[in-house]
């Protein structure tokens, strides 16, 4: 391909005149052989104008990253999707790393995402070369080729950072050559304190914790070589800055070389300490080398960043990043015996020296306060703020040295009262004093000693702030009193001005951030004091309303659930209000949407908003006229999400459907179904199990509505169908199969029509493979409500219907992961339904919880109880019928008796422990008892679950070795957890009113059957056993005990007498242990 004439079309790109025309151009050549390799060579052109190679690498960059890999085409038939040609792809590969060495920065960074894509893709197959060609670059003497070899070394290792230990063989191996290298290069850099030495020793530095972050590969890295690395990251942090840099401004100095070296020195010892070397805290390969690492590298270490932190305290520059690293690895230390001893000496001096100054109101703090206070409002509640502030490293180091080392809490406090007390202590101390009692909140509340005193120190220190002249200082008591809102105020007239001046903070001051830390201290004094609801009432109206405008102004996701917070607590006193608060929240919600900046942020902020709303429907559902009024208010932003294809909030937006159908549904409700069919079908099937509670209201809510129209069946079971047929895998195909379930059941007479095609549906989906018994026994579930909907008309249904059954009719007609290409024929008559039934009987014990238990009970007494239509499968199953009536009635009887527990049982309140237990003694370390350990006794829970499952467990919990060495669960054990997500989706048979009682039924269908047909019943229990005869009598009498409770109950429900309550067992014992199959 022509170089010039390309040339001149990437010129033509960055024409505005000419761009249109240029792009169309690119468009057409893009796919021609050795388009690829000549962009490439225009880039690295140095005669060409720098823009023009710009244009040119951005184009190299978006074709290698969307056009390298081989694509299978979307479905059979249909074109294979373009790639690069191999031949193209070759000469890439061949010329890349040298493009990347010898091009400019400018060009660099794109060339390196070039490398790493290819990377992704071809390491270690088609690109071993990579290896050979930065080992070349790296040994050559002349030094202007290592930042390009390093650029792409750090791609190869950023592409394994995040794999598991088994999938980094082909890094290990290249590592083996690298590794060296790049130590005594560093090592050869050290002494050269030159801008592009450091550079090049940062680069060095991301590769080795972009290789270590996650796992450390001992077989890489000896005790030896991981201790040279350790003296480079100890020399560098150790090392002086050059007295220039002293001469740039303060805010520039962060970005300089060599402070990002110190920065990635000290993160690299933190994560080395926290990850490998923390005993008591690393998963066990590494126990040993924890134990030596904490011998080996305290003192060293530690001695290095006490340093720094002297520098700090001298008021000497240290950026701030560095400051976080550095408390940061400290913090870890506390928590050892062995690292402690090195710091106990200099605890206090660096709590009082340098987390207490930290912990002021800073000059950056006060400027921003003033200059921009919705940013400052942003930056204080900002959670991604936290994972690089010095001021929370500050806090977390202050709250650890207090809660886990003895005397400093009493030292610390007797400073912080000194500081409150001081004449001469300035505002900015005292903030930081109070900003310490804060951080100290929970431990200082749970020692005997300053708990009996924190309401005087309120009192006496935090309430006049209140009236402090500066904003920061009311913002501050704010704060302490949201940490503070558990305390016993005594007198009640103390928790009566605690009241009073967060109201006046919220309602009256001018300063922005002081109203956001009252309203915070709103809902905290709500929450934990019972009292204050009723102090806070009179002007809750005030309060809600500001803090819609302030939600409104800030956009703070906090504030949010404040108003949560609110809206519950004063339901009846808002509701006036209501609608006002509503549009105050759709309107602050379209402006967020409208905003484009902090992405994240907006995501959290509008999230919260929807979560108010919806909360706001939910206090308000009794009162059918608000809803009315709300209603219009939440569809605009129902239809605002859905029509802008929004997706990140289709779930919100979905829990506000299933809100307003849940009593009654409108008229406008019911296009909002149509609306959702229209999301379904364009955006795939990703969002059906958020739709499922709202489908299911449209179901059960307003059922003669629902099939008014048979679009609106025709729409839920098109969704069903189409996550059936479909690859969306077997949750949501749960969902879809339980939608059907529930249809039948709840339209029982009213849908004949429908049946064929629903069975039809199911049937089909199990003939391919299944791989979890929930999806087996669902699909068969709505085979089994179509029998208990109408046997006759399922029946006819299974012989007309036309899906593939395995050729050896003796088996099972599911699929399993085991057999998934059973040999499949056309079905004769019968055999669907010999197939059906054979098995439903096969898979009894897989039905779990309440209502599938239920249902397959009243299905099989169905299933008996039709001489007119009883297939022949029937009749040779006859004898397994019986013992699997009563394997389900066992598992019915844990299921109720766990109910009736769950329902019994009351909350218990945790018992308050005394932080003085928690403190360790000089010589104690920390264990970490929910660390490691608990990962391995998840294995083994999952292991010993998968023992006895009817499919394959195959998850596994990583960084541990799984060993199962626990005993073989029996199967009699009852696990509540057995109820599924599933069952909150109810059907007439759940209802508490429900007069279908299964115990009730089967006994009357029992006895029918051996009154009027003594043959058909001698063959359904001639063959039970001694012990199954006597489960059945248990049975009966069950039936019994229930029969008469729910007379009992209709009759005191009626008005007439009330029985004595009669006993009915929830454990009862059947005969000897449960049929094993």
């Amino acid at each position: 391909m022509d170089t010039r004439k390309l040339t001149e079309i990437l010129r033509a790109t960055i024409d505005p005149n000419q761009r249109q025309q240029a792009e169309e151009q690119l468009h057409q050549i893009h796919k021609i052989i050795g388009f690829a390799p000549s962009l490439l060579q225009v880039v690295m052109l140095s005669d060409v104008d720098m823009p023009v190679r710009q244009a040119g690498v951005i184009c190299l960059k978006n074709l290698v990253s969307q056009h390298w890999a081989e694509k299978e085409p979307a479905e059979p038939g249909q074109p294979i999707p373009f790639s690069v040609h191999e031949q193209d792809r070759a000469m890439i590969r061949d010329a890349i790393v040298d493009a990347v060495v010898h091009s400019p920065e400018l060009l660099r960074v794109q060339l390196s995402l070039c490398v790493s894509c290819i990377v992704k893709h071809d390491f270690p197959g088609r690109w071993t070369q990579i290896v050979d060609k930065i080992s070349i670059y790296l040994q050559n003497p002349d030094g202007s080729g290592w930042s390009g070899a390093l650029l792409c070394l750090y791609q190869l290792v950023k592409n394994f950072e995040y794999k598991k230990p088994g999938e980094r063989a082909p890094l290990n191996e290249a590592m083996n050559l690298l590794f060296p290298m790049i130590y005594q290069l560093c090592v050869r850099l050290l002494p050269d304190p030159s801008e592009q030495s450091v550079l090049l020793q940062k680069q060095i530095l991301k590769i080795y914790f972009a290789l270590t972050q996650y796992s450390l590969p001992l077989d890489l890295i000896s005790r030896e070589a991981f201790s040279q690395w350790m003296e480079i990251v100890r020399a560098i942090a150790d090392r002086p800055v050059p007295e220039e840099t002293n001469s740039v401004e303060e805010e520039e100095r962060v970005d300089l070389p060599w402070w990002k070296c110190k920065k990635w020195a000290l993160h690299i010892m933190h994560r080395m300490f926290e990850r490998y070397g923390s005993p008591g805290k690393v998963t066990k390969e590494y126990k040993e080398f924890a134990e030596w690492y904490l011998v080996t590298f305290s003192g060293g270490l530690i001695e290095v960043l006490l340093k720094i932190l002297d520098q700090y305290r001298n008021k000497i520059y240290v950026s701030p990043r560095v400051i976080q690293q550095t408390l940061n690895y400290i913090n870890l230390a506390v928590s050892h015996a062995h690292s402690w001893k090195f710091l106990n000496p200099h605890m206090f001096t660096i709590i009082q020296d340098v987390l207490f100054p930290l912990l002021n109101h800073s000059k950056a703090d006060e400027e921003l306060w003033f200059s921009d206070p919705y940013e400052y409002i942003r930056v204080t509640f900002d959670i991604f703020e936290d994972f690089v502030s010095p001021v929370t490293a500050a806090e977390t180091l202050l709250h650890s040295a207090c809660k886990k080392r003895k005397g400093i809490l009493p030292k610390t406090m007797a400073f912080v009262m000194q500081v409150l007390t001081s004449p001469n202590a300035d505002r900015r101390q005292k903030d930081g004093a109070l900003h310490m009692v804060g951080t100290l909140a929970d431990i200082l509340l749970k020692t005997k000693f300053y708990k009996e005193q924190m309401d005087k120190m309120i009192c006496q220190y935090v309430f006049p702030e209140f009236e402090s002249p500066h904003g920061h200082m009311r913002a501050r008591a704010c704060w302490v009193l949201h940490y503070f809102s558990e305390i016993k105020f005594r007198p009640d007239e103390m928790l009566a001005e605690a009241v009073r001046l967060t109201t006046k903070a919220l309602l009256e001051d001018a300063d922005l951030p002081v109203k956001v830390q009252a309203a915070v201290a709103i809902q905290m004094l709500l929450t934990n004091q019972e009292k204050a609801k009723k102090l806070y009432e009179p002007k809750i109206k005030k309060i809600a309303l500001e803090l819609l405008n302030v939600i409104r102004e800030t956009e703070n996701d906090d504030l949010t659930a404040v108003m949560q917070k609110v809206v519950c607590i004063y339901t009846e006193q808002l509701m006036s209000l209501s609608v006002e608060i509503c549009q105050h929240l759709a309107a602050t919600f379209t402006k967020v949407m409208d905003t484009d900046e902090g992405s994240d942020e907006k995501a959290i902020t509008a999230m919260g908003l929807l979560n108010t709303v919806e909360t706001l429907l939910t206090v308000m559902e009794d009162h059918p006229g608000v809803i009315a009024q709300l209603q219009p208010i939440v569809l605009q932003v129902i239809g605002l999400i859905f029509s802008q294809s929004v997706m990140e909030f289709y779930e919100e937006a979905l829990s506000l459907v299933y809100n307003l159908t849940s009593k009654a549904i409108s008229p406008d409700m019911w296009k909002v179904l149509e609306m959702m069919y229209n999301v379904f079908q364009k955006d795939g099937f990703d969002y059906f199990t958020d739709m499922m509670p709202a489908l299911h209201n449209y179901v059960t809510v307003d059922t003669p509505a629902f099939l008014s129209n048979e679009n609106h069946v025709l729409a839920i079971f098109n969704m069903c169908k189409a996550v059936l047929n479909g690859d969306a895998g077997e949750d949501p195909e749960c969902h879809a199969a339980k939608l059907l379930e529930v249809i039948i059941l709840q339209c029982k007479g009213q849908i004949d029509q429908c049946i064929p095609t629903f069975v039809e549906l199911v049937l089909n989906r199990l003939m391919r493979e299944v791989k979890t018994s929930e999806l087996r026994t669902m699909c068969l579930q709505v085979v089994i409500a179509a029998l208990y909907y109408n046997p006759s008309l399922l029946f006819d249904a299974l012989d007309k219907v036309c899906v593939p059954i395995p050729a050896d009719s003796s088996t099972p007609a599911i699929t399993s992961p085991e057999s998934p290409q059973a040999v499949t024929t056309p079905a004769p008559p019968g055999t669907v339904t010999a197939h059906f039934v054979k098995q439903w009987i096969h898979d009894t014990d897989c039905f779990l919880g309440l209502h599938d238990r239920k249902l397959c009970v009243l299905g099989l007494c169905t299933l008996v109880n039709s001489p007119g239509c009883r297939p022949n499968a029937v009749l040779e199953c006859a004898p397994q019928i019986i013992p699997s009536l009563i394997l389900l009635f066992d598992g019915l009887k844990r299921a109720y008796a766990a109910k009736a527990q769950e329902d019994d049982e009351e909350e218990e309140e945790s018992e308050e422990s005394d932080a003085e237990d928690q403190v360790l003694a000089s010589d104690e370390d920390e264990i970490d008892e929910v660390g490691p350990d608990y990962l391995q006794r998840m294995q083994d829970r999952i292991n010993k679950a998968s023992t006895n499952s009817p499919f394959s467990v195959t998850a596994t919990i990583e960084d541990e070795d799984s060993e199962d060495d626990s005993d073989d669960d029996d199967d009699e054990e009852y696990d509540p957890s057995e109820e599924t997500a599933l069952e909150s989706y109810t059907t007439p048979l759940d209802e508490e009113n429900c007069t279908v009682d299964e115990y009730v039924v089967f006994k009357e269908v029992l006895q029918n059957i051996q009154a009027t047909d003594p043959s058909w019943y001698q063959l359904l229990t001639s063959n039970l056993t001694m012990e199954q005869q006597k489960a059945l009598q248990e049975v009966f009498l069950l039936a019994d005990q229930r029969k008469a409770a729910a007379e009992s109950k209709r009759i005191e429900q009626s008005g007439g007498y009330v029985f004595h309550q009669q006993t009915v067992p929830t454990s009862f014992k059947f005969g000897g242990s449960p049929l094993g199959r």
